[in-house]
């Protein structure tokens, strides 16, 4: 017999009864019925019940097992009694009499218990995360992750690509966050980076002739934490093609995440058509970039009637050149409590509130309420409502000054009212391509023109446009959005050197920088680089979406904290004496 074991402890059934077996596994759940001890023996794959009496010799020792003991099992497999039967576990049907034992690690008092559903501390459990990730949940999350990323792979070797790796250590690029860098010792005051993403490699790639790249990709930001976003690394499905156009790209990836979500997304539905929509609309629509499309609703301009109304503030504020007002319809919302509610909302989150309208039976007909009824008349609350296909029963919410300053907050008013009303679809992975990204964007305060979105975006209309107003300069730049969450973003590349000097000269860099800084892709650009472009596919945000998690670390094996730290292995350290002589580097104490 094996060493450790005939079985795991998802393979025992009512076949087996009568075998000598032999398991091992940890201590999932102690039972003393006075003489009789029952454990859940638990291993990656299943459970296993074992039970043991006076009457066995390893009794005295099993008596002395804890919780989480890594042990091994000598036995003979049992049927349970009929009533006894557990059809919720795959060895429901049986049990293990233990008549030897041999413990293979035994555990101190454990700082967060393995078995049941307790909440602990963040800090608890990443401190701990190598018991944190014994919890089944866990185990089931880092599963999917890894099935996932198996079957992106699969997909995209049917599509007849290959899969290449780019360098881990590299000079610096910027990629719209910070970047590590690393100290070279052999060569003293210099530093290498990690990549934020293996942009201008893959590029490369195709410049040297490969058709189609992809790579299951580490990418390194020294970014702010968020709920959906590492502050440190993260893995993305990286992908590159030559000869190909923006509708190339989406006709390519759109089938391997189509096939991931319907296989993994435990029978929920999966949207099939996924709309084109600007980023100018969605800014307007949705008030984000990443749209919630199991929302249906979407905010209009309303400028008009509150032009030289009675609503002073909305009209004075149209005055104001760049201005307007947005009404978010909220069907179903048409009670004072609610609209009162929601204004509380944008008091919290700094806005000096939210007007309202909502309309409701009186009995003699439909009566507009609220105090922007009362201040625009009924004949400009009727056009609303006209405009907006609202009734009985609904409301509108309204916001108003320069769309940048409040967009952000409308989104999030958008968000909750789909929530609150229920109009948000449950079970249900709805996308949509973000298309048509402005490449450039102009400060307020000093007027200058700097890179909006991706720099290495082929712009639309070529050099042509970029002779133009930079502020109408849209880039074949695009983002896939997927349940408020932007989970691709990708461009048809600039292959045209000229064409990336014109590019980098209107945001204020020169053309000895960005040869400085670009060298090798302006360089590959002047001999024969083939039109390209592709898009990255973020993993761990994919597999939050699939395992139903609101925060990312849940589904990272070993991640960092809210302040990039590893408290598990006591990340990041102070570097010896030595190794900072080594590389000639001096640390400056922070006062």
């Amino acid at each position: 017999m094996h060493a450790y074991r005939s079985h795991t402890c998802a393979d025992l059934t009512a076949a087996n009864v009568g075998d000598t077996v032999r398991l091992s596994g940890w201590v999932h759940r102690v039972r003393d019925h006075g003489g009789v001890l029952f454990i859940d023996l638990r291993d990656h794959f299943g459970v296993t019940q074992v039970l043991c009496d006076g009457d066995s010799a390893a009794f005295a020792a099993l008596e002395n097992v804890r919780s989480e003991w890594c042990i091994r099992i000598d036995g003979t497999v049992k049927a349970r009694d009929p009533e006894l039967v557990n059809p919720k576990l795959p060895t429901g049907e049986i049990e293990v009499y233990v008549r030897d034992l041999e413990v293979l690690g035994a555990a101190d008092e454990l700082p967060l218990m393995v078995f049941g559903d307790q909440e602990y501390p963040e800090e608890t459990r990443l401190r701990y995360r190598f018991l944190d990730l014994r919890r089944e949940v866990m185990q089931r999350n880092m599963t999917l992750r890894s099935d996932v990323v198996a079957s992106m792979r699969r997909r995209m070797w049917d599509q007849g690509f290959r899969e290449y790796q780019t360098p881990i250590i590299t000079a610096s690029s910027p990629e719209g966050a910070r970047d590590f860098l690393v100290p070279s010792r052999l060569h003293p005051g210099k530093f290498y980076a990690l990549p934020q993403a293996p942009q201008q490699f893959k590029q490369l790639i195709m410049v040297s002739g490969f058709d189609k790249y992809f790579q299951i990709a580490p990418c390194f930001r020294d970014e702010d934490p968020r709920a959906d976003r590492s502050p440190t690394d993260f893995y993305q499905l990286d992908l590159e093609m030559s000869f190909v156009e923006q509708q190339d790209v989406f006709d390519t990836i759109q089938p391997v995440l189509t096939g991931v979500f319907e296989e993994f997304g435990g029978g929920r539905k999966v949207d099939q058509d996924w709309p084109q929509i600007s980023y100018k609309d969605a800014a307007l629509w949705y008030g984000t970039d990443k749209p919630d499309l199991r929302n249906p609703i979407k905010m209009q301009v309303v400028s008009d009637h509150f032009r030289g109304s009675g609503f002073a503030i909305f009209a004075k504020l149209l005055e104001q050149e760049g201005t307007e007002i947005r009404a978010i319809p909220a069907p179903k919302g048409g009670s004072r409590k609610f609209c009162d509610r929601m204004n509380a909302f944008a008091q919290k989150e700094g806005l000096p509130g939210m007007g309202y309208i909502f309309w409701r039976d009186q009995g003699e007909g439909m009566e507009a309420a609220g105090p922007l009824a009362k201040n625009i008349g009924p004949e400009r609350t009727e056009a609303i409502r006209q405009q907006l296909g609202l009734g009985v029963g609904d409301a509108a919410f309204f916001l108003g000054g320069k769309p940048k300053a409040f967009e952000k907050v409308a989104g999030k008013a958008r968000d909750v009212i789909g929530e609150e009303l229920g109009l948000t679809e449950k079970d249900r992975f709805a996308f949509a391509w973000i298309v048509d990204f402005p490449i450039y964007e102009q400060d307020e305060e000093t007027g200058a023109i700097d890179f909006e979105h991706n720099p290495f975006s082929m712009p639309q209309g070529g050099m042509e446009a970029l002779n133009g107003n930079p502020l109408d300069v849209r880039g074949y730049q695009y983002d896939l959005a997927c349940n408020g969450y932007e989970l691709v973003s990708g461009a048809i590349r600039n292959h045209k050197p000229e064409i990336m000097l014109k590019a980098f000269e209107l945001a204020g860099y020169g053309a000895e920088e960005v040869k400085s800084r670009f060298g090798a892709l302006f360089n590959a650009f002047h001999y024969g680089a083939p039109p390209h472009g592709g898009c990255a596919a973020g993993i761990d945000r994919i597999v939050m979406l699939l395992a139903d998690e609101a925060n990312i670390r849940e589904v990272m094996m070993f991640p960092m904290n809210q302040r990039a730290e590893d408290l598990m292995m006591q990340a990041p350290s102070e570097p010896t004496s030595d190794q900072l002589m080594e590389l000639g580097l001096r640390v400056i104490p922070q006062d």
